[in-house]
């Protein structure tokens, strides 16, 4: 009975906190995203050397985006004549920086977990871009055009700030709900892992003895197609039993950056040789990741 209402009280706790922390993030950064012109982004992400690399990195770090909204917004940045390399360095980090992810690694790991994070994917993000670039992946993308101008093309933004801070929420809101099973999902394992899993397993299996529990874990969270705002969770609750920090971020890495919908959505419009390079440099950037987390931490 006492581990019954352990389970209870965390996916509650955890549920609440996670809530609270997607409405906030998400509010602010949609509306921050509306003082901030597409062209000027576009410009920005256009800048020759690093500097285009890095502002097409912040970009992905900066949208909290599926894969149905990043993949036609990288196709429009393409068209719109972006560097390459630029456009490949968003690619790799919409999925995996975002406020969202930040915010719940702040909340449930810690803020040195949260900046390490951030500076290890988003320094992998920049890297693969140029080296994607360098290698030839301008001549791999395929002859697509884009319909309808790509999200939010449309769209009318309001001048006065209440009405883009009610209209930040609203999308907010809608974020929220498209991903709240997965949200649950992932606070409902966690719990019950948590409350259940014996912890002899997972150190045996998983634990920071076992060098191959990074690259398995990574690998595992392919098929899996884990959301973050899943994975997360359930890593916290695999780590109390004693999974390496390691292992937990190249499950994260691997589920969300290499889930295979949006290697599909990639496939057409990238040939099969880019996008097998695009889930070679997730892989290696969950890896890495998992070994320099073990490390540090």
């Amino acid at each position: 009975m006492n581990t019954l209402l352990s389970s209870i009280k965390y996916f509650f706790i955890i549920t609440a906190e996670l809530t609270v922390l997607f409405l906030g993030i998400s509010t602010i950064v949609a509306l921050v995203l509306m003082y901030i012109p597409q062209e000027k982004i576009k410009n920005w992400m256009n800048s020759k050397g690093l500097w285009g690399y890095f502002i097409g990195a912040f970009v992905g770090a900066l949208t909290p985006f599926c894969a149905c909204s990043t993949i036609p917004l990288a196709l429009g940045f393409l068209e719109a004549g972006i560097t390459f390399g630029a456009v490949m360095s968003f690619i790799i980090a919409s999925p995996l920086l975002n406020p969202i992810i930040l915010a719940m690694l702040v909340a449930l790991m810690g803020w040195q977990v949260a900046i390490i994070y951030f500076l290890i994917v988003f320094s992998g993000s920049v890297f693969f871009g140029v080296i994607l670039e360098k290698t030839g992946g301008p001549k791999l993308v395929k002859k697509v055009r884009l319909v309808g101008g790509g999200p939010g093309a449309n769209e009318v933004t309001p001048e006065s700030f209440r009405p883009k801070l009610k209209l930040s929420f609203l999308k907010a809101w809608g974020d929220f709900r498209a991903i709240l099973i997965y949200l649950l999902i992932g606070v409902g394992i966690g719990a019950v892992i948590y409350g259940y899993l014996p912890q002899d397993i997972v150190l045996k299996f998983a634990g920071p003895n076992n060098p191959l529990a990074i690259p398995i874990a990574a690998i595992i969270g392919i098929p899996l197609y884990i959301r973050v705002e899943t994975a997360i969770p359930i890593g916290v609750a695999l780590m109390q039993k004693g999974m390496s920090i390691g292992a937990v971020i190249a499950l994260i890495i691997g589920g969300a950056g290499m889930a295979i919908p949006e290697m599909s959505m990639l496939a057409g419009i990238f040939k099969k040789k880019l996008v097998a390079a695009i889930i070679g440099v997730i892989f290696f950037t969950a890896v890495i990741s998992g070994y320099l987390f073990n490390i540090i931490l």
